[in-house]
Formats: C-alpha cells, sequence, structure tokens
C-alpha cells in the first residue's frame, strides 16, 4: 500500500512538472511570438518609411514646332547633376536638384534617346524621324555636328571599350556604330529583328533586346559581330534593359508575357523572374544598392533587389501615374525621375492620345 501511494505520488509530482513545462513553454512560446510580431512591425514600419513617394512634379509647355505631346527616353547624368529628356521636337535638359530648366536642344523632328560620352564632352541624340544622330557639347548644350543613322534611330549607348556610340533602328532591324572621338559611322549591324534597349557591359560586349524575336543578342563593340543569341523567356517581346557589370547579370524586362528576367550574361542562362505590370519601357541597375527599378505604361515603378548573383528578391511596387513608361535615376539621390502627360481615350489604334501641353516629370524619392 504505501508503495503504492508512493508510486501516485511520483506520478502525481511528474504530471506536475509536466504541467509546469508546458505553462512555461507556452510563456516561452508567446513571449517569442510577441518578440517576433514587434520585430516584424518595426521591420514593416522601417520598410513603409523607406518606400518611395512623390516629391516634385516639374510641368513643361509644349515643345516648339510639335503638333502633338511625344516624350521617350529619360537620361540621368548624377555627376553633372543633369537629366535630359526626350520630348518631341526637342531634348529638355533640367537641373536634377531642383527641375530647373539648363538648356533646351530643338529643331529636331522627334527624339528618342541620348547618350552621354564624358571623355569626349560630347553627347548623342537619336532623331528617329530624320534617321540621324545629333551631336552636341556637353556643356554649351550646342549641336556641334550630326551621323546618319536610320529611319526610327531609336535606343542609343554608349560602350566605353570600343569608345564607340551604338543606334538601334527600330524598323530596319539594324544598329548604326559612331566613333564617339570622330563623329564618324564606323558600321551597321543587321540584327535581324526589331531592337529595343542596348546595354554594354565596359569589357566589349554591348546587349540588345530583340522585341519581334523574343531574345537578347551580344554584340562584339570591337568587331561589330553578333557573338549570341538568347531567348528570354518565359517573358516575351522585351524592351528594357539594364545591367549589373560587375557581377554579369542582365535585367531584361518584357511585354508579352509581362515579366522582369533576370540572366547570366556569360551563358545567357535565366537564373529568375518576375512579374511586372503591362508596357515596361525602361530598367535601371543601381550598383551601390544592389536594386533594380523597372518602370511601366500601367504606372508603376517595380523595384527588386539583389541579395546574391544568384538571388533578387522584390523590394517595393511604386504608384506612379498612367503613361510615366520611361525613367532616369540619380544615384547620387538615388531619386527616380519618370514622364507623362494627360492622356485622351484611346483611339483606333488602342492607344489614348497624349494631351499637348501638358509633359511633366515626376519625381520619386525615399
Amino acid at each position: 500500500m504505501r508503495l503504492f501511494a508512493a508510486t501516485i505520488g511520483k506520478l502525481s509530482s511528474r504530471r506536475r512538472q509536466i504541467r509546469f513545462g508546458k505553462v512555461m513553454g507556452d510563456r516561452i512560446v508567446a513571449v517569442v511570438v510577441s518578440a517576433a510580431v514587434i520585430a516584424l512591425a518595426a521591420l514593416v514600419t522601417a520598410r513603409a518609411a523607406e518606400s518611395y513617394h512623390q516629391l516634385k512634379k516639374y510641368n513643361f509647355p509644349a515643345a516648339e514646332g510639335s503638333t502633338r505631346e511625344y516624350f521617350d527616353y529619360i537620361t540621368a547624368d548624377s555627376a553633372a547633376r543633369r537629366v535630359y529628356l526626350s520630348h518631341g521636337t526637342e531634348i529638355k535638359v533640367i537641373d536634377a536638384d531642383n527641375g530647373t530648366v539648363v538648356g533646351t536642344i530643338g529643331g529636331l523632328k522627334l527624339t528618342h534617346g541620348v547618350a552621354v560620352a564624358n571623355e569626349f564632352g560630347r553627347g548623342f541624340i537619336t532623331d528617329g524621324e530624320q534617321g540621324k544622330v545629333i551631336i552636341f557639347d556637353l556643356k554649351t548644350l550646342k549641336v556641334i555636328g550630326e551621323a546618319k543613322a536610320d529611319k526610327d534611330a531609336d535606343s542609343v549607348v554608349y560602350d566605353p571599350a570600343s569608345k564607340r556610340v551604338f543606334v538601334m533602328n527600330g524598323d530596319p532591324n539594324s544598329a548604326t556604330v559612331i566613333d564617339a572621338k570622330t563623329g564618324n559611322v564606323a558600321g551597321t549591324i543587321a540584327l535581324g529583328g526589331g531592337p529595343e534597349f542596348a546595354a554594354a557591359d565596359g569589357q566589349g560586349t554591348v546587349f540588345v533586346n530583340i522585341e519581334d524575336k523574343n531574345e537578347l543578342v551580344a554584340i562584339d563593340s570591337n568587331t561589330l559581330k553578333i557573338k549570341s543569341r538568347w531567348p528570354v523567356e518565359p517573358a516575351g517581346a522585351p524592351t528594357a534593359l539594364a545591367m549589373d557589370t560587375l557581377h554579369r547579370r542582365l535585367f531584361s524586362a518584357g511585354r508579352k508575357p509581362q515579366m522582369l528576367v533576370v540572366l547570366d550574361a556569360n551563358s545567357g542562362k535565366v537564373i529568375q523572374s518576375f512579374p511586372i505590370t503591362g508596357g515596361a519601357d525602361a530598367a535601371v541597375f543601381e550598383p551601390e544598392t544592389g536594386m533594380v527599378y523597372v518602370s511601366t505604361r500601367e504606372g508603376f515603378v517595380h523595384i527588386f533587389h539583389e541579395d546574391t548573383p544568384d538571388k533578387f528578391s522584390e523590394v517595393e511596387k511604386v504608384k506612379t501615374e498612367l503613361g510615366a513608361k520611361t525613367m532616369g535615376l540619380d544615384t547620387k539621390t538615388h531619386n527616380i525621375f519618370v514622364d507623362t502627360a494627360d492622356f485622351l481615350p484611346a483611339g483606333t489604334n488602342g492607344r489614348p492620345q497624349a494631351v499637348l501641353g501638358t509633359f511633366r516629370v515626376l519625381v520619386y524619392s525615399k
């Protein structure tokens, strides 16, 4: 009987220990969960505080001689504190810090892109309607020459390795190559499809999105020969293109399907992809922060982060305005520049018509 009672006592004591342990365990779990919730809330609050928001808006009148409102690429020269805006018959140059107009390069037909070659003190403007490149002095903004390209001269990029300017001619499916120092045409490259954005790696290769072929091509900037052709699946109709030259990563944004694809610049292998909104038309990579920015016609800037060269994560989706598809990034302030206008209802071509005289630039900041 005593043995039985002793056994029962031990069992009761054991049960009390278990209950006590369970209570203490529950309390520990509760404390850990509470701490995690607090930490998560703090993180969300901190991230919200760091979110991009509209900082400024700059309005501009219709470009001289324009009969329709048109705007295209934005080029930010952070070192010179200038932002170049393609605006119909002109390039509007504004101060990156306060938006004041530094100068206007006018008398053009239909401007698209601007490439800056600081080592030669020259800038290069593509005029698609004239099928040529206008060369200007970076200090005075005065036109100092021109070079023949082809109709629909559109995207343009400066390659520091070859010291050449590469102009993408959309309709002719070609690229015109210009010596940045002399302004002379160095050659023409048949691309086999409609080119869009281009990016130079600084080591002798220029990459170009071929929109109608759903591919990306690599060009030797010295021999002007195509080295590789890579598919951009799961994206399609690739337009915007940016590059992390240090880690050899390409960021190609497509419209059909609407995806951002990360590719290895050495092999063309797709590393990762993300869905984005419609009408992607600009992409920028920022080496200092490891951020990738993609702007779309639907009025969003998608922001991603390079966690490692093989892993990327979505950071933020910034709401801008309808039509704000092109973008420039000031790497000094990390401010984003996009431009747009007011729009009439969609016409017969399915696209809304921009209202003349409503062109504006929107600046987003953290």
